[in-house]
């Protein structure tokens, strides 16, 4: 509480400014995946493989490990798994249809993220959420859309990974956050970092398994590939994820769905910016209209103090 008795806001605001921050910053990894020069699978282990030894180092240094409950460990292996699953599915995403597009359609995890806010953690949608998803969405969908009668085969491929995408980054959202809870309860808090360096290498574990099931190799062709995927590992995910797990444990499930479409506004800006992506003025209006739908779902209530209590 404030001293004025209100609420204090300000870990909420803080939460919601390190998920737009880390949010943004996913959103230049579809960018470096198709400039690392490796296939989908290989640069996806190289990720999640570089970015649990960077994210052991931190623990090591600065945190220190600390135990782990049975179930904090059942729940680590939600995320390991979803992510695997999803950085497979999404990295293949991106070379067919382009890092907006394949960043929008991974972004239909907002639905999902809803949806297992309800069913899973008891949280309610007011119609002011339901409606800000709705705009968002829509504007995402002017900003990138196009007419899927005229799509060829393989973009059309490209598009359903690309939605597939969503259902596991929704899954691994939720497994972070109830891994999260599940490793406060012991005596120690477990710090963040050590949760996704966990995950991290449960999912380069996963990834691979699959790598060598397709005869993929995993040697990196030139330093430029590797200082690509260097900086993929440490900043698009190591730096990400904690800000982006830090404002999970404090914000809904459902919130954390919405704000993550941020990610493709910053794709879809990049496409322009650095790929000559050609634009429209519909494209450039649903950049507008999603805006407005997160700025509209992000909104909190005013808590009214009733006469009495004041």
């Amino acid at each position: 509480m404030s001293a004025a008795g209100l609420p204090d806001h300000t870990p909420r605001r803080a939460a919601i400014v390190q998920l737009l921050i880390g949010a943004a910053i996913i959103g230049t990894n579809g960018l470096m995946v198709r400039f690392a020069d490796t296939p989908p699978t290989v640069s996806a282990f190289w990720r999640m493989f570089l970015s649990g030894i960077l994210l052991a180092l931190l623990v090591q240094f600065r945190h220190g490990w600390q135990p782990l409950s049975k179930q904090a460990w059942a729940w680590i292996a939600l995320p390991s798994i979803a992510f695997a699953i999803d950085l497979w599915m999404w990295h293949r995403s991106i070379l067919i249809v382009g890092p907006g597009l394949s960043t929008l359609l991974a972004n239909a995890q907002v639905f999902f993220m809803a949806l297992a806010g309800v069913l899973f953690f008891g949280e309610k949608l007011t119609p002011r959420f339901i409606f800000g998803v709705l705009l968002a969405f829509f504007g995402l969908w002017l900003l990138l859309g196009g007419d899927w009668a005229t799509l060829p085969d393989e973009y059309r491929w490209g598009v359903w990974l690309g939605l597939a995408t969503g259902v596991a980054y929704a899954a691994y959202n939720i497994g972070i956050k109830r891994s999260q809870a599940e490793a406060a309860v012991t005596s120690h808090r477990a710090p963040v970092e050590q949760v996704l360096c966990l995950a991290a290498f449960g999912s380069a574990a996963c990834l691979g398994v699959m790598g060598m099931v397709e005869g993929a190799s995993f040697a990196i062709p030139s330093w430029k590939s590797f200082g690509i995927l260097l900086t993929l590992a440490a900043i698009g995910h190591c730096l990400s994820w904690i800000l982006i797990s830090r404002s999970i444990a404090v914000l809904s499930v459902a919130m954390v769905g919405l704000l993550l479409l941020f990610q493709p506004m910053v794709a879809y800006l990049l496409d322009v910016v650095l790929l000559d992506h050609p634009t429209s003025p519909r494209q450039w209006l649903g950049l507008l209209v999603t805006m407005a739908g997160i700025f509209v779902a992000g909104l909190k209530p005013i808590r009214r103090t009733p006469p009495a209590e004041a």
